[in-house]
């Protein structure tokens, strides 16, 4: 009897053992490699799809499965553990005192393994991407060749771009979490770059919303040289955009409801490129009185 899968809110297996009968959430860790290539929504064009279903390459083992039960219920017991005591871990008193946090550095590999890169290479461009530590272990470095050949496929207009992501927020059993910096109001960044303008991302997952996931973009110019430099963004200085177009630029952030953090170049200029990132925090600027960047104008003004 061949084995069959349905993913519906669950996944639940059939097959000659039942062993296999388990939850989505316990097998998830196990599928994810998987399901990401069975809900991959690009191939490119003239190539034949794969044959045979991705799904039957996954090695299922109750073993296992066992382990990642212990690892879930022991995050679930941490995240219980949180919640009891305050936001994120804090009391309530420091939380709302809080007006500094470092979400991430580059100090090991383990903190680069916390972030994912890519470039047009996934839409048969020929731009190249990498990510190391710094020297001394001191930073990250996002480095590479970017290259604006479009491919010759007939439909692809535009190439030339490489991407650096935060791998988004997991709960116990595969729950979606977001980013809450809510207490905050400005993105604290300490980079060193060449002088190429790159793009800092942030994707949220508001409560109503036109798209699914809304991207806020914000340019920043580095100014190259040996020397770091400090850089503070206010979040009212993010504007709101749909596929690299500008779609609403009256628009705040959702603080409470953050996906993840990246960083984007594509200035089509071909040619090498570096960034090196220290850190990313957030700040608590109370000197800063500015509401929204942009002029807000006032919808069916009384006469």
């Amino acid at each position: 009897m061949a084995l069959t899968i349905t993913l519906l809110n669950g996944a639940y297996l059939h097959g000659r053992c039942c062993r296999h009968n388990v939850l989505h959430p316990v097998l998830g860790p196990l599928l994810s490699n998987s399901m990401s290539k069975l809900y991959s929504s690009y191939r490119r064009p003239g190539s034949q799809p794969e044959k045979k279903p991705s799904w039957q390459n996954t090695d299922l083992s109750f073993k296992k499965s066992i382990d990642v039960l212990k690892t879930q219920l022991s995050m679930l017991g941490e995240e219980t553990k949180d919640y009891l005591t305050g936001p994120g871990g804090y009391t309530f008193s420091q939380y709302i005192l809080e007006q500094t946090r470092v979400l991430w550095e580059f100090r090991s590999q383990e903190d680069l393994n916390k972030w994912v890169i890519s470039s047009d290479v996934e839409i048969g461009g020929k731009s190249e991407v990498y990510l190391k530590l710094g020297r001394n272990n001191q930073g990250a470095l996002l480095y590479g060749t970017l290259n604006t050949e479009v491919p010759r496929d007939g439909e692809t207009k535009y190439s030339g771009y490489c991407s650096m992501r935060a791998k988004p927020p997991v709960g116990s059993f595969a729950r979606k979490k977001y980013y809450d910096w809510s207490n905050f109001n400005s993105l604290y960044l300490r980079v060193r770059g060449d002088g190429r303008p790159w793009m800092v991302n942030i994707y949220t997952d508001p409560y109503f919303s036109h798209q699914k996931d809304d991207l806020y973009n914000y340019f920043m110019f580095t100014r190259g040289g040996p020397y770091w430099e400090e850089i503070k963004i206010p979040f009212s200085k993010f504007f709101l955009s749909s596929r690299g177009r500008v779609q609403d630029d009256q628009h705040p952030i959702w603080l409470d409801k953050i996906s993840t953090l990246g960083f984007t170049i594509g200035d089509k200029v071909d040619g090498p490129f570096q960034l090196e990132i220290d850190f990313i925090g957030l700040l608590n600027d109370r000197a800063h009185t500015e509401e929204f960047a942009y002029e807000m104008y006032e919808k069916n003004p009384r006469v």
